[in-house]
């Protein structure tokens, strides 16, 4: 039989184990009772861990610092913005708007009848930034070649060389942009998301800043074709334009009834003002539950169930995450365009349906009733617990 080394008595096979005394009784327990009660090796004792004791000052001092950096790098919106008040009389929320995209990097689609300073507006926000703007009339016949560029056959040498085309600018007016074919709204899909544009094998990479604002015409559907969903979500907000006040008008009318209006816009600040301007607003400080928040609203898009909030099944599709990213560094430019180092709830009501009212998709039974987006907006808004 194999011996087994557990077998205290051993065995023939084993001449060492087979020679030892049987052990007694009694120091089979004092063998026993000595394993036993052996202590085990002393372990050194654990080294104090000092608790950290918040100063006085805490989150708050960093909120000061930071409410000091943005009235600093903040310190051009007034000028900036009375230049344009210079040219543009009114349409104070589209000017905040154009500024949010300004420190945002993000693109904006303006929706209003003609004649509501569209245009005008972009082209002033332009003068007083000096940046290069180029403007982009798009009609049916347009070409993806006339945004982007082309490469251009070169029949002396076989070569190809580039020409870039208007898109290559800082500030892009695309004006009436659901006039332009398929084929050339897909053209600017990879400019505004990736901020490049692919000529042959080679990419190049657009200037920084660089901001698309887009227009369309509400009123007429001849000659036009609606924008893919892909390309409405890449914008940040959607600003619906509305007709002046009766004194508004009136300024208006005093300022340019005239054959040569006298627009003489003065430079605020530059491209790298912009861009040192959009590292500050990285840094506001959002708290956790305004956070909270904003994801509550986005997500009530899509299911309502869960905050008790009754549709009706009037949305056939919610918002993306894009609106959850927007919405917060949108609030961020809020608070920075108001010199705040901070995000309060009310910074998110007064951008929620500019953020969200292209994401939203209502169903056939909302459109029968002519319930829009913006009355889904308002419901959720309305029925969601503020922070």
């Amino acid at each position: 039989m194999k011996n087994n080394p557990w077998n205290p008595q051993g065995s023939n096979g084993d001449s060492n184990i087979a020679t030892m005394p049987a052990p007694t009784p009694a120091a089979n327990d004092a063998a026993f009772d000595k394993l036993r009660y052996q202590p085990a090796h002393a372990m050194p004792a654990p080294t104090p861990v000092a608790r950290q004791t918040p100063s006085p000052a805490g989150p708050n001092a960093n909120i000061q610092a930071i409410n000091e950096e943005v009235r600093n790098a903040s310190a051009w919106v007034t000028p900036l913005r009375q230049q344009i008040g210079r040219v543009i009389v009114g349409q104070h929320n589209l000017v905040d708007r154009l500024l949010i995209g300004l420190v945002t990097n993000g693109h904006l689609l303006l929706e209003g009848v003609p004649g509501l300073a569209k245009t005008l507006a972009v082209k002033t926000l332009a003068a007083a930034t000096q940046v290069k703007f180029q403007r982009m009339q798009f009609t049916p016949d347009m070409l993806p070649a006339d945004i982007v560029g082309t490469l251009i056959y070169n029949p002396r040498d076989g070569s190809f060389s580039t020409k870039h085309g208007p898109i290559f600018a800082n500030l892009i007016l695309a004006d009436e942009i659901n006039r332009a074919p398929a084929k050339v709204q897909s053209a600017l899909l990879e400019a505004m998301q990736e901020r490049q544009v692919t000529l042959g094998d080679e990419t190049y990479a657009l200037p920084d800043p660089f901001l698309m604002l887009a227009t369309e015409n509400p009123l007429e559907q001849e000659g036009t074709y609606p924008l893919p969903e892909a390309q409405v979500d890449r914008f940040m907000l959607k600003v619906i334009l509305n007709y002046p006040s009766r004194t508004e008008e009136i300024a208006i009318q005093e300022a340019m009834s005239t054959s040569e209006p006298g627009w003489n816009i003065e430079p605020v600040i530059s491209g790298e003002d912009i861009i040192r301007a959009r590292r500050v607003v990285n840094t506001i400080y959002v708290d956790e539950k305004v956070r909270h928040y904003i994801v509550d609203l986005v997500l009530a898009t899509r299911d309502p169930r869960p905050y008790k909030i009754d549709l009706n099944g009037y949305v056939q599709c919610g918002a993306s995450p894009r609106a959850t990213i927007n919405l917060t560094l949108a609030a961020r430019a809020s608070a920075f365009l108001q010199g705040r180092g901070y995000v309060t709830p009310q910074d998110v009501k007064d951008l929620v349906f500019d953020v969200l009212r292209h994401r939203v998709a209502v169903s056939y039974e909302a459109e029968a009733e002519n319930i829009t987006s913006e009355h889904i907006i308002q419901k959720i808004v309305e029925e969601l617990p503020v922070p």
